[in-house]
């Protein structure tokens, strides 16, 4: 075990295509969705411990969140320790910036950076493969956030191919006043689905063209995400947040994954600030932020 500690800086997520299928038999949803990194950043230290996995959270939303073994860093660590047979002995810490609840994978980006820092703690060194099967068994998302960048999600979102991007591109993320719970969004899913006929999942070829060329405003035409319509209907305001910022020339927006955050692309990082103290002050928001994709997964200290 290394004596110094090892801290990984993982970044949020958005879903810029999310087509979702009707609940299986086996209570799953099938999806295939376009992952895209953005520039906000949790960061994940873990140090030698003595007593099993200990956790300690600050940042944004830190009070909200467990610190015992519900947590899915925690979860991660305890399985990689076992996965390799050692002792999980560790002190997490997570600084979190990603917005709690905001429907942008901080959970899952915290479990991705306590599984590639237990593993240069403890070096174990873990295949990538081996890395991507833990990843699986601890949530859809955590498989995305162990590399960042951009990438296509099928099955529960866990089988991950990377997609070529060209240039960078400029959010805004609006943070909604009050949550929305994943569970509900996807129970009004179900209950509105029920009504209509099955239609067969596609890949979002027109988004994965635009990403290829780097043409901003193509990718904002197409952003689609069909929880958007449910978060909506659950929370009213998102509809006009969305509006209020389409009509102050974002070149598209949308609900981010389950929501309530709501993400807007703008056509540069000048645009994107001009754009942020709009929304900001058209006063359809709790705050905003500003961000850049795709972002990766990197470790700061080895």
């Amino acid at each position: 075990m290394r004596s110094n500690p090892v801290t990984v800086e993982v970044p949020a997520k958005i879903n810029l295509a999310l087509g979702v299928s009707p609940l299986g038999a086996d209570n799953f949803h099938e999806l295939v969705t376009v992952f895209h990194a953005v520039s906000l950043f949790d960061t994940v230290t873990a140090k030698p411990g003595s007593n099993g996995v200990t956790l300690t959270i600050e940042g944004e939303g830190a009070k909200r969140l467990p610190v015992d073994d519900s947590n899915l860093a925690v979860k991660a660590a305890k399985l990689l320790a076992q996965h390799h047979g050692v002792k999980p002995k560790v002190q997490l810490h997570i600084d979190k910036r990603i917005p709690v609840s905001g429907g942008m994978a901080g959970g899952s980006a915290d479990a991705a950076g306590a599984l590639i820092a237990c593993d240069k703690l403890w070096e174990t060194n873990t295949s990538r493969k081996d890395f991507e099967a833990l990843a699986a068994q601890l949530g859809s998302d955590v498989t995305f956030s162990l590399h960042g960048g951009t990438a296509l999600g099928s099955g529960r979102g866990q089988l991950i191919t990377s997609v070529i991007t060209t240039g960078e591109y400029h959010w805004v993320i609006a943070l909604a006043a009050g949550g929305l719970s994943t569970s509900k969004v996807y129970s009004e899913f179900d209950r509105l689905q029920a009504a209509l006929p099955v239609e067969p999942l596609s890949v979002p070829t027109q988004l994965l063209l635009a990403l290829r060329a780097g043409d901003s405003q193509e990718v904002g035409a197409v952003l689609s995400n069909d929880l958007e319509p449910v978060a909506v209907r659950l929370m009213p305001s998102l509809g006009k947040t969305l509006q209020v910022g389409l009509d102050l020339g974002a070149l598209g927006a949308m609900v981010s994954g389950s929501g309530p955050t709501c993400v807007f692309l703008a056509r540069s990082k000048d645009h994107a600030i001009n754009l942020a103290a709009s929304l900001s002050g058209a006063g359809v928001c709790r705050s905003v932020r500003i961000a850049s994709g795709p972002a990766v997964t990197r470790v700061l200290d080895v």
